[in-house]
């Protein structure tokens, strides 16, 4: 028989059965479809000129140009603030407080060092940096103390403990002196269904008790994320469910974010609007300053061009308004003339209407609310998110997006860590990527992704907590969370717990920082002939481009749709470039195509392939 034309439509359908997606593709892993065809994703390096553990997980990281043109990127995990700029990195977690007079008590031949300090207000797992040491206390030279470190237990209200880098040689207790510089409580890098055992973040409350953490706030139950902005040159800092920060680079790259004076204390969400530049923020307070009055449906802006004025009169532009569909704000995004605010079951618009109502509001759609602060992006006027059980679009009107791998997004999803959920775009390659936890995972493991020029999904393992686009920098830049890491954290820090960042330039090469991607693409099965009758397939024709380094190729074949799949009994079949046709011994009436690759630096691109196959018997 003559050679055979087999025609694979784009992207991977999980909707279908294996052979009802005949003519298609059905999994696949570090793969992507360009133009049709189904090509192995690009691979990353280290962001920098090597790896950098950063402590925590990464929850935001957002790149801009200051006004003389250099690139800065910033980086918010559960437990730091961080700055990379002119090739370094730099920590700016706010401070929270600072303490003239701390004492220490020591243990001879220990390393852990009690801190004595009065009201501290810590908890385990903040970072405190002392200076100004004094009296070599319980031993330890004086240097050795003026560093930061992590807390390590709390004693009681009044003594906390870190671990030191070098023993003390004597029991001592409230010697010596210091200064104490305290940064912002850190946050859990976990969201919790519910209060009980194990709730919030580590070191509250008492060990092996269940946890009530004032329930009625609900912020427990989320992990840590930061959330950015530009205003101007400076970056705006929201700490979701805590108070707005301000980084300004004109102060130096080492100086920390400051809080924003007259901001509310405690919101969900912060935007500042275009072109008008009101400071804008979601599900916050209706009494400024007053945490407990935290309303998760009331937006309040600020007066214009004045981030630091938020209470309304004659003579501003400040003032708010509650929304009405939905239990609590979850995101807000830019997006064509307006703001679009998502709560947890509708959208809604904030127009810019001028003197006197500042801002208009109309509820966009329901029944189609977001999963979570990160999930939702805008794409050149077309709005993107995730909710609970589907992907929307809004495009003036709200569409939930046609989805061949809905039913293997949604039914294996973990929901309760829906807070880290995340959206990148990748504008080189038309692509909108959601990273998500998959049941039984705490962290993101899965992702999957929406062509939206060419209407296609394809699904993968790659983990990302955060994205950035190109712009600023020439590459999308990732963020990976290593929650057992315990690699030395830069810039140092004593005494620090496992849970490190890794930052990377995506689309860089097609390997995973010199480790190779394991590239995997699976057809539904289709039918050999005309499938009335078992065919034996003599040869196929390999059709790749771009191709470097070995691809792997399975024939699986089966009798029935649900039947057993076997294969030949060459399999696997290693096609090299060079490589000009194959012969087989497949036998079967449906047969499926499975391609792999795990070469340093392989790459390539599938076209066209063609079949030679002949009646043939079971025997």
């Amino acid at each position: 028989m003559p050679l055979q034309r087999v025609f694979l439509k784009p992207g991977i359908d999980k909707q279908n059965t294996e052979y009802g997606a005949e003519g298609g593709w059905i999994d696949c892993d570090y793969v992507r479809f360009q133009y049709g065809l189904p090509e192995k994703l690009g691979g990353w390096t280290n962001f920098g000129s090597n790896a950098v553990y950063l402590i925590g997980l990464v929850s935001e990281i957002f790149t801009w140009n200051n006004l003389s043109g250099v690139p800065y990127a910033i980086l918010g995990t559960n437990r730091k603030l961080y700055v990379f700029a002119n090739g370094d990195w730099f920590d700016v977690t706010p401070i929270r407080s600072t303490v003239v007079g701390v004492t220490f008590s020591t243990t001879n031949a220990s390393t852990t060092v009690q801190v004595n300090c009065t009201a501290h207000n810590a908890i385990a797992g903040d970072f405190v940096t002392l200076s100004a040491v004094t009296g070599n206390p319980g031993g330890i030279p004086n240097a050795s103390l003026q560093h930061e470190f992590e807390i390590q237990t709390i004693v009681n209200v009044n003594a906390f403990t870190i671990v030191c880098p070098v023993a003390a040689t004597s029991t001592a207790a409230a010697v010596g002196s210091g200064t104490a510089v305290f940064q912002i409580n850190v946050g859990s890098d976990l969201n919790y269904f519910d209060y009980g055992w194990g709730t919030g973040a580590w070191g509250e409350e008492t060990w092996g008790t269940p946890r009530v953490l004032a329930g009625t706030t609900g912020k427990e139950l989320f992990s840590r994320v930061w959330q950015f902005d530009s205003y101007g040159e400076d970056v705006i800092c929201q700490l979701i469910d805590g108070a707005t920060y301000i980084w300004q680079p004109s102060l130096g790259n080492s100086t920390r974010a400051t809080y924003v004076a007259g901001a509310p204390t405690s919101s969900k969400y912060a935007l500042v609007s275009t072109p008008d530049r009101h400071l804008v923020c979601f599900g916050t307070e209706t009494e400024i300053g007053s945490a407990v009055t935290q309303d998760p449906m009331f937006v309040r802006f600020s007066s214009q061009e004045d981030i630091n004025d938020f209470i309304p009169t004659a003579t501003n532009t400040a003032g708010g308004q509650r929304l009405n569909d939905g239990s609590r704000i979850v995101s807000a995004i830019r997006s064509r003339g307006q703001i679009l605010i998502f709560t947890d079951t509708a959208l809604h618009g904030m127009q810019f209407l001028g003197i006197p109502y500042t801002f208009g509001f109309q509820q966009l759609g329901a029944n189609c609310g977001c999963v979570g602060p990160h999930a939702a992006v805008d794409v050149n006027g077309l709005s993107f998110w995730m909710g609970v059980e589907a992907f929307y679009v809004f495009d003036g009107t709200v569409k939930k997006v046609p989805c061949t791998v809905q039913d293997f997004v949604f039914r294996d999803i973990n929901l309760i860590q829906s807070q880290k959920f995340n959206v990148g775009v990748n504008s080189q390659f038309n692509e909108v990527t959601w990273w998500y936890c998959s049941q039984g995972f705490d962290y993101i493991n899965r992702f999957v992704t929406y062509n939206y020029l060419e209407n296609t999904w394809h699904i993968g393992t790659m983990p990302r907590t955060s994205w950035v686009d190109v712009g600023t920098y020439t590459k999308p830049i990732g963020c990976e969370y290593l929650p057992t890491s315990n690699a030395a954290p830069y810039p140092p820090v004593y005494g620090v717990t496992q849970g490190r960042a890794l930052t990377y330039n995506q689309e860089t090469g097609f390997d995973a920082v010199n480790v190779p991607l394991p590239a995997f693409l699976k057809s539904g099965y289709f039918d050999i002939g005309d499938g009335e009758q078992v065919m034996f397939l003599k040869r196929f024709i390999p059709d790749f481009k771009n191709q470097v380094g070995n691809i792997s190729v399975e024939l699986l074949t089966r009798l029935y749709p649900q039947a057993p799949a076997t294969g030949s009994s060459l399999d696997p079949y290693t096609i090299e470039p060079a490589t000009q046709k194959v012969d087989t011994r497949a036998r079967g009436r449906q047969i499926a195509l499975q391609l792999g690759s795990n070469s340093l630096g392989s790459r390539w691109r599938f076209g066209t392939w063609r079949i030679d196959v002949q009646p043939d018997g079971t025997r």
